[in-house]
Parts: C-alpha cells; structure tokens; sequence
C-alpha cells in the first residue's frame, strides 16, 4: 500500500482541477464531487496506516521516489514521498476532519450560488497539507507550504465582495509571506551546507555541521512557523481570517494550515539537535504566544474570533511542547491530533449556532439557547470540557502532558522548568476561563434576544432571532467530533501508545521527572481549571450579560485591540515601510528621472541655441562674419601687445 500514497495527494488534486475547469456544469454535483474525493484520500490514508501497523519500527519509514523533479547539472533532486508515522498521523487527521467538514459545508454553503467554488477551494487546500507533510524534502515540502497559502488566500477571501474580507485575505497571506522568507532562507542554507535538500542528506549531515549554522537554520524555520501557526510575532492575521466562511475556520484553525509550523519543527528535530538556543527560542516563542492568546480570548464577543485566539494559545502549547526537544515532540504531536477534534467540532458548532442566530457571531446577543439547540449545545459542551482538560475527555490527557514536560528537568537550564511550567498552568487556568465564558455566554444564562414578539430577558429592543437546530448534514459532523473529543485522548494514552507510535520519527526518550510530583502538577491544573471555570460562570452565567460591553479595565481594552499588536505591526512596520516607499519614488523621479530629463534638456536647449543661427537671412550672416573677424583681430593685437 505504500506505493500508493501519491494518491493521497492526487485525488483531491484533481478533484479540484475538474471543479475549477468544468464551471457552473458541476454546479448541481461538484459538492459531493469535493465530499467523496476528501473520504478517498481518508480510506486510502487508513489502507496505508493499517499496512504499517503490521510492520515493526524499524520498517514504518519508507521513501518513495516520485519522479526525477530537478534534474540541474551535478545537482538533482527528486520528487518523493515519506510514509513514516509522523506524517500519517497528519494524513489521517487532515483527511478525516476535513472530510467532515465537506460533509457540514455542503448544508452549510446550501445557498451560495458558488458552492462549488467553495468545494474546489476545500480540496485544493487538502492536497496542499497532504503533500506538505508527505514531501521527502523541504524543497516539495515548501510547493505543499505555499499551496496552503494560495488556499487560505482563496478560502478566506471567498466573500470577496466585502472589502473587510478582502483584506483579511491579504492580511493572511502578507503575513504568511513574511514568514516565508524564513523557510526560504532555511533551505538556502541547507544547500550551501548540505547540497541537498532532502530530509536524508540534510538530517544525516546535521550531527557534522556548526552549531551556528544550525542555530541559524532553526530560528528561520521558526520564524517560517510562526507565520503559519500564527505565533508571536506573526500571529495578528489569524482573528481576521475568521472573514471566510465558518467551515474555513474549521479547516484552518484545527485540522490544517495552523498544525503546519508544529509539524516543520518537530520533522526538523534533527536539525535543532544540535541548536539548542534555537530550541529554547521555539519554546519561548510558544510559551509567549499561549499566554497572549489566552489573554485576547478573554475579551472578544465575537464568537468565531474567541476561537481563533484560543486556537493560538492551543498551538502556542504545541510550540512549547516541542521547544522542549525529544521529550516534547510526541505530547506536542498528542495535543496537535486532540486539538483537532475538539477545536474543529466547536467551530462548526459556532457555523450552527450562527446559522440559527441570522449569522450574528455577537454573543453578548446570544443567551439561553442550551434549550433550542441540544445537539448543538451538548456536542459543544463536550469539546469545551476537552479544552479545559477535565478528565477523562481528550485535552486532559494531551494538555496536562504537556505541562508535566514543561515542569521536567533540563540539564544546564535550572529556571527553565520552573517558568515554562507556570506559564503553561497559569494558561490553563486563563483556558478554562474563556473557553466557559463563551460557552455561558452562548448557551446558559438570559437570553438576550427576542422572539419577534416582544418577549426578551433583556429589553424590547433585542434583535430579533428564531434561534432552532441545524440540519442533520451539518450536526452528524459535530457528533462525530465530539465522540473524538472524549474518548480520542484516553485511547491512545493507554500504555503510552501514541509516544510509542511516533518513535521512529522522534526516537526513543527516556522518562524525565518534573520538579514537581506528577500528581501536584494535576491538582493545581485541576484547581485552576475550576477556578478559571467557576469565576466565568459567575460573571457571565449566574449574572445578567450587558448587551453592550462595558468599557472595561485597561488590560480588557488592550486585548479587545488583541494587545495593540495591529498598532505595532502599523508602527515598526508598516508606516517606515510606507516612508521609505516614498522615499525611493521620490529619489526615482527627482534624481534619476531628473539626471536623465535635464540631459535631455540641456541638449534639446543647445540644439534650440543653434537653430536660432541657422536662420537663412544673409545679413546675419554677414553680421556673424564681421564679429567673427573683430573678436580674431581683437585676439591677435592683445598677443602682439
């Protein structure tokens, strides 16, 4: 079955190909075109994962050559694929989640005149990631990488004819492409290095090169990963992007594009190897961004955007897991796979509770709706207690192992265990209290809406909404999801199963003891989670919810302008970047354009000068003649005196 991992790829390639190209004649089918193309690439995906189940460890890496892709004078490099357990997990989640969420958007899009659009777009964007994360070298790997962006580009966009969503577009894919610069300069340093750029040569010649030239390597490939996975300092795109439609969210946010900077640094665990500081910047970056988004979360009433900086955090744990090396890199992995369906389950439970509220993703107009949308509100709740990590459901078993490897020891760096430890429970804590807030906000509560006829908890003036239930092609989906919510963590924790199945990609790591007892670390996450849970519940579940928000502290300000981080991007950025444009527009046409114009000028003004002379009248002639002969006469007798 190994052979047959290009299809992975090419299916949903040309599904899009032929949903593109074919028009509106696929307009009446494209959409289960798109569906069954995305649950091909999951049956040919589970084919694969069930062959390598059968084999020992040593057998689950395999390369498959593709083609001869550059073939360049002494150089070539061909096109291929690695089939080893780090990648099908990414396969199997990418394929089965998205193949949901094709199932929720084909309810959800039902009336968008250019679902089939949407669906091409979906499948483009699925055999983006999958060759992302089956390329055998980061040159095919980086083709998969910027597919991604087209695809996000296109996908966020697709409402193009409002200007906001337009801009978040671009947004999204200036800031992917500033991150792409990184993962560009990476590679060029790998061949300089290395001559190649395939994960072989590049990982086998790791343990002989400089730890400069390393370090270097792995802070652009960070800086790469912080543009996808929407990590400080290139995190300001990912609430923007929430613009396209919720199904969009779903992919992206969960399943996807943000997993990406994750699966480049924990592919690249040889290269940070041997570039420690490198790997502590990872971990710093990660441990910052947790924080950050977490703080945001707190203070945005829009539904989809509260996800979105949640997102941020949940891979700012990710970032932090693998920053700490081999004994991070299968828990970073863990929480990325639970992540997905916890995280992808409430967007779409976001896309079902705006489809019954007339598309307002306000929640401060939400309320009581636990009532009228059950299915909704239960396969909500179930995602929200696997993000706060209340065990047995999913996050506990990903989340909490993560803050245990953030509390284990790091030989030579004493404080290390102690700042990314707190850091990590000071965010579940911060976690447990957004995350209930929006829950409460949306389901629990007064409802502050109104009927239609005059009945509201709030005032008269409620919006009107007839909040009901979604159809079942959007809640199958969901329920499905929140079954991986709860079971998902807990199955592949028995007898450290997961761990064991990434080894032949991450290695075998040794147990490290935190400098706390395991079983502290659970009982102040647990508190934390309580505490975070039970001070949102009363503010927003217990007390009335003003309808408009309040003006807020200082910090709550801050973090509705998602901590000023626009104002810096427009301040270090943007306006220098403005001024020396025009700068050098101005140099352009005042010096060079000027330099050329005024030769011109000077000798247009000579030839001007000359053709006054030439003016055909012999009297001038004769009058030149004469000055001529006084001027040499004058000439000669100023010599002989």
């Amino acid at each position: 079955m190994y052979s047959s991992a290009w299809l992975l790829v090419a299916i949903p390639l040309v599904s899009a190909a032929v949903l593109l190209l074919a028009g509106r004649r696929t307009d009446r089918w494209g959409h289960w075109l798109g569906v069954l193309a995305s649950a091909a690439s999951f049956v040919v995906g589970a084919s694969i994962l069930l062959t390598m189940l059968g084999q020992p460890d040593e057998e689950r890496v395999r390369d498959l050559h593709l083609f001869s892709w550059i073939p360049a004078g002494e150089f070539t490099l061909d096109a291929g694929m690695r089939v080893d357990p780090l990648s099908m997990t990414f396969v199997l989640l990418v394929t089965f989640v998205g193949t949901l969420i094709h199932v929720y958007s084909v309810a959800y899009m039902e009336h968008d005149r250019d679902r089939r659009r949407f669906f091409a777009y979906l499948n483009l964007f699925v055999a983006a990631m999958l060759l992302l994360v089956l390329a055998d070298s980061y040159l095919l790997l980086f083709v998969g990488w910027e597919g991604v962006g087209l695809a996000s580009y296109l996908l966020i966009g697709f409402w193009n004819h409002e200007m906001p969503n337009s801009v978040a577009a671009k947004k999204a894919f200036v800031a992917n492409r500033v991150g792409d610069v990184g993962m560009i300069i990476a590679i060029g340093l790998m061949f300089a290095t290395f001559g190649a750029t395939d994960f072989e040569t590049v990982f086998a010649g790791s343990p002989a090169a400089s730890e400069g030239l390393l370090t270097a390597t792995g802070l652009m490939l960070l800086l790469a990963a912080t543009g996808k996975s929407a990590q400080f300092p290139l995190q300001s795109w990912l609430g923007d992007a929430m613009a396209g439609p919720t199904p969009v969210s779903a992919l992206i946010h969960a399943a996807t594009m943000v997993t990406a900077g994750v699966y480049l640094v924990v592919r690249s665990g040889p290269v940070y190897a041997g570039a420690p500081t490198a790997l502590l910047v990872v971990a710093i970056v990660g441990a910052f961004t947790l924080l950050f988004g977490a703080i945001i979360g707190t203070a945005k009433d829009d539904i989809k955007k509260a996800l979105a900086a949640s997102t941020m955090s949940q891979i700012g744990y990710m970032m932090l897991a693998a920053g700490l090396g081999p004994i991070g890199y299968a828990f970073a992995i863990f929480h990325l796979l639970t992540h997905g369906f916890f995280k992808a389950g409430m967007f779409l439970g976001a896309g079902s509770v705006m489809h019954g509220m007339d598309d307002d993703v306000n929640m401060r107009r939400y309320g009581a709706l636990s009532g009228l949308m059950k299915v909704t509100w239960i396969t909500f709740g179930l995602g929200w207690l696997a993000i706060l990590g209340v065990p047995p459901f999913s996050g506990f078993w990903s989340k909490d192992k993560i803050i245990e490897s953030a509390f284990a020891t790091n030989d030579g760096h004493g404080w290390q265990p102690w700042v990314f430890g707190l850091v990590a429970l000071v965010g579940a804590g911060i976690t447990a209290f957004y995350m209930s807030r929006l829950f409460f906000m949306t389901f629990h509560g007064r409802r502050r809406w109104s009927d239609g006829h005059g009945r509201s908890d709030v005032d008269a003036d409620a919006p009107v909404r007839h909040p009901h239930e979604s159809p079942a092609l959007m809640t199958w989906p969901m329920i499905v999801l929140a079954v991986g919510s709860v079971a998902l963590g807990g199955l592949l924790t028995i007898g450290d199963a997961f761990a064991g199945w990434l080894e032949p990609v991450t290695g075998h790591v040794e147990h490290h003891e935190p400098v706390l007892p395991i079983w502290l670390i659970m009982a102040l996450t647990l508190v934390l989670v309580a505490a975070g849970a039970f001070l949102a519940w009363r503010q927003y579940g217990a007390a009335p919810v003003a309808v408009v928000a309040p003006r807020g502290s200082v910090l709550t300000r801050a973090a509705r302008r998602d901590l000023y981080q626009d104002d810096v991007n427009e301040a270090l950025l943007m306006r220098p970047g403005q001024y020396l444009t025009r700068s050098l527009v101005f140099g352009d046409r005042q010096v060079v354009d000027g330099a050329a114009t005024g030769l011109a000028r000077t000798v247009a003004g000579s030839g001007e000068l000359v053709r006054r002379l030439q003016n055909g009248f012999v009297r001038s002639y004769a009058a030149t003649m004469v000055l001529g002969v006084v001027v040499l006469a004058a000439v000669v007798l100023a010599f002989q005196l």
